[in-house]
């Protein structure tokens, strides 16, 4: 069985940092490309970043130079390194799962991180 576990969200200032992971289990981790999706209050789920099977890396507009995406293949563990907070990153955080990065196979119940100003 297939489970995505996210861990670090939490409540923290504009300004500040957190730091996000994710556990894969059930699955070959290596081989699946990762991402790290959110989706804030009254808005649709947004892509955040993706890391391929290579450690290529991919962020949106919005967060490039602030987040970093990694990944642990020993671990089976995913992270969102994120830096420089603002209130418009409060979201709930999701992390998933693809056979290929252009596309989600699994996804995990999300971490809710809020940023107060």
């Amino acid at each position: 069985q297939v489970q995505l576990v996210e861990s670090g969200g939490g409540s923290v200032q504009a300004g500040g940092s957190l730091r996000l992971s994710c556990v894969g289990s059930g699955y070959t981790y290596s081989m699946f490309c990762m991402h790290w999706f959110r989706q804030a209050p009254g808005k649709e789920r947004e892509a955040v970043a993706r890391i391929g099977t290579d450690g290529s890396t991919n962020y949106a507009n919005s967060v490039k130079g602030r987040f970093t995406i990694s990944r642990d293949n020993v671990k089976n563990t995913l992270y969102l390194q994120m830096n420089s907070l603002k209130p418009e990153d409060t979201a709930i955080y999701y992390c998933a799962a693809g056979r290929v990065c252009g596309g989600v196979n699994y996804w995990g119940k999300g971490t809710l991180v809020t940023i107060s100003s």
